[in-house]
């Protein structure tokens, strides 16, 4: 069956290495074992607590389909700190018949240094930042330049990799940037994201995997660990924060 997704599956070609911190992590034990992720939704999202290696599998994608390691689009070659796992040459990734017109590799912590880059090509090339908004993404809040790029540089027929995107961004401004999801999905664009944020994850459509010690599960929205403990603190903040500083032999606030 033929899809008209950019990217169906990733998979787990090789055997990690021995005593490599790769075979640590609970996403890479999961894939070893089953071999393959399969991806069948527009919008695929990533979840799970830190160290599962949710960010670790989302830049060895990227990489194995031909980004910068640091992020940026497919034409951007530059590097700060060769930091980056050899992950993505043990992953084969599953490709559809059509190839996306455009795309990008967005990690929080690297996009000083995307934003960097673009300085240096705009004072090579006048109009570098035209496809950015035609203003330096130095040039305003890290909130403002990511909504900016997502704005103004993604567009249609796109492959856009996410890494937390919602790292600085405010709550307004995390939907802000949902919607522009929501719209640049129905345009034959592609997202698989990393993200912490449930205000992200209650995208209509979408799919969630759930990373864990248990492994891969794709879970509903309102299934999700950060859903349920983001749930649970809002119905009762005072009591949550009693039982946790209690626990931790604080005083009750």
């Amino acid at each position: 069956m033929f899809s008209e997704l950019y990217l169906t599956k990733i998979a787990l070609q090789k055997q990690l290495p021995a005593g490599s911190y790769l075979a640590d992590l609970p996403v890479l034990r999961h894939l070893a074992s089953v071999r393959e992720l399969p991806l069948t939704r527009r919008v695929t999202f990533l979840v799970g607590e830190n160290g599962t290696g949710k960010s670790t599998l989302l830049e060895a994608v990227a990489l194995a389909m031909g980004f910068n390691p640091e992020g940026g689009s497919i034409n951007f070659r530059f590097s700060t700190s060769d930091s980056h796992s050899q992950l993505f040459s043990l992953l084969t990734v599953g490709k559809g018949v059509s190839r996306p017109k455009t795309g990008f590799f967005l990690r929080a912590e690297s996009f000083y240094n995307v934003a960097s880059y673009l300085d240096t090509l705009q004072r090579e090339d006048s109009g570098a930042l035209a496809a950015y908004g035609g203003v330096s993404l130095h040039g305003q809040s890290h909130g403002e330049s990511v909504l900016s790029l997502v704005q103004h540089r993604f567009g249609p027929n796109g492959l856009y990799l996410l890494d937390e995107p919602e790292a600085a961004l405010s709550p307004m401004r995390q939907l802000a940037l949902l919607s522009r999801i929501r719209e640049l999905s129905a345009q034959n664009c592609q997202f698989v994201i990393c993200t912490h944020s449930p205000i992200l994850m209650a995208l209509p459509g979408a799919e969630i995997f759930e990373l864990s010690e248990k492994g891969i599960q794709s879970v509903p929205f309102r299934e999700t660990g950060h859903f349920q403990l983001t749930s649970l603190f809002f119905q009762n903040p005072e009591r949550f924060l009693r039982i946790l500083f209690e626990e931790q032999g604080f005083p009750s606030p």
